[in-house]
């Protein structure tokens, strides 16, 4: 490959949207890419994932990986198949993190393919997962943690740098020094006030800033978590219902256990069963206890979140939850409703308007759960619809990820200005707010990038 004399920043993903997080700098002769995430959401963004990677993966030197939720780390098995041979560096929380969701995720594209194969509802004759468990299992020979606060070479004359950023179990804000210039990558900021993890820290100062903005046109609820969830777990084990939680495995299901443990220990909820399905969120959260310094969750709170749910590890046990009367409370995964257990739970307790559907995090536009929070009446799964009479709530105050006000105070923390910062990881409205509101609040040059733009660094001086 030839060396570029300026180096340069490529938007692979995430611009315009809020998933498929990838971003390619060239500098040196050398190729990092930042993040490798999955689309999800809207068909035309999913079949983004299908497409040849805008990059030769065999070019390409090194990743560096914010965090390992999969619409920023769901994408590096694909990669690894089609011929990337470098390293995937991480903290050490990822590390543990993408040994959990990587090779489920496999499981999941493997499972999908042979149930629509099974009922005849794809589109293809032979449909196939985009990577197996056994390819995401080959992926993970390839991870390299690190500690935060160090600098850490990961190709010649490229050096990262992990923040902690809050959010879930190592995630990380990530500065990059290239050719004399310092981007910084927010990844998924968490928020100042959050009942599992620490806040993120200072943004350290840099020339180019390329920040999340999910919540851009958006603040936060304040509410309490336990305040709001109670009352709605009275009302729907009163009448004798089930309570269907969506929730992300890494993050939300923990949070969700601990409110519920503390409820119950208060008597401010009835001792329903409280059902745990999902063995990444089951594994995750052993988790918290070997990563302690990145969370303020005590070892006495951590004991309350394996107390309060019986977990459910087989297929046997998931399907036998299905036949099973309310009132109960299911917390399974996926958070947006995009795959796993928690269809199957939908399908069967979503047309009885005894039961209620809790979504508790982020829904991306075009999944199950932005439908459901828009307040559609039937679901597509499994090649059908599936009529939903049962109670949605969206929750407000379970989010994980930084408001508008939270991210600009982040920005604050700064020594001084960037000299222009790239809006990702939004949707158009969110991403647009948010830039009009850093130029006009904190006076620094903003913009929006587009799908697979790609910009000189040194044009940005």
């Amino acid at each position: 490959m030839t060396a570029s004399f300026s180096p340069t920043l490529q938007f692979l993903g995430a611009a315009g949207t809020v998933t498929g997080s990838r971003y390619l700098v060239e500098a040196n002769g050398q190729r990092v890419l930042v993040d490798c995430g999955l689309f999800q959401g809207y068909k035309q963004l999913r079949d983004r994932n299908w497409a040849p990677f805008p990059a030769e993966p065999s070019s390409i030197d090194a990743v560096v990986l914010t965090h390992a939720h999969l619409d920023h780390s769901g994408y590096l098995p694909a990669l690894v198949k089609q011929g990337f041979r470098g390293r995937i560096h991480c903290t050490h929380g990822s590390v543990a993190l993408c040994g959990l969701l990587l090779p489920d995720s496999g499981h999941l594209l493997e499972e999908e393919a042979k149930y629509a194969a099974r009922k005849g509802y794809s589109k293809h004759k032979e449909p196939r997962p985009l990577y197996t468990e056994a390819e995401a299992r080959r992926s993970l020979n390839q991870l390299k943690g690190h500690d935060y606060g160090r600098d850490i070479e990961v190709a010649p004359g490229v050096t990262a740098r992990f923040h902690p950023a809050g959010h879930i179990l190592g995630a990380a804000h990530v500065s990059l020094d290239v050719q004399g210039q310092r981007l910084h990558f927010s990844g998924d900021l968490g928020r100042q006030h959050e009942s599992l993890m620490n806040p993120p820290t200072p943004l350290p100062a840099c020339d180019v800033l390329v920040c999340e903005s999910t919540y851009g046109n958006r603040a936060h609820v304040v509410i309490d978590q336990e305040a709001e969830l109670a009352p709605i777990v009275r009302r729907v084990a009163a009448r004798g219902g089930v309570i269907v939680i969506p929730a992300f495995a890494i993050g939300r299901a923990q949070a969700l256990m601990l409110h519920l443990a503390r409820l119950r220990e208060r008597k401010e909820i009835p001792r329903v069963p409280v059902y745990l399905n999902s063995p990444m969120a089951i594994n995750a959260t052993r988790h918290y206890h070997a990563h302690h310094a990145e969370h303020h969750v005590s070892d006495e709170d951590c004991r309350r979140m394996f107390e309060v749910a019986t977990f459910v590890n087989t297929v046997e046990e998931s399907k036998a939850l299905n036949r099973q009367r309310g009132p109960m409370i299911i917390i399974s995964a996926s958070g947006m409703a995009t795959g796993g257990r928690v269809l199957h739970h939908i399908e069967a307790f979503g047309p009885d308007d005894r039961n209620a559907i809790l979504l508790a995090g982020y829904q991306a536009g075009g999944t199950r759960g932005a439908a459901l929070a828009a307040g559609a009446r039937t679901l597509r799964m499994f090649g059908r619809e599936i009529p939903i009479r049962a109670e949605v709530v969206q929750l407000e105050g379970f989010s994980g990820h930084a408001d508008a006000g939270e991210l600009l105070a982040w920005m604050r923390t700064a020594p001084s200005a960037p000299r222009i910062v790239y809006l990702t990881h939004g949707e158009p409205d969110a991403a647009d707010t948010l830039r009009g509101r850093v130029q006009r609040e904190l006076g620094w040059r903003a913009r929006v990038p587009e799908h697979l733009e790609r910009v000189e660094l040194e044009a940005a001086r």
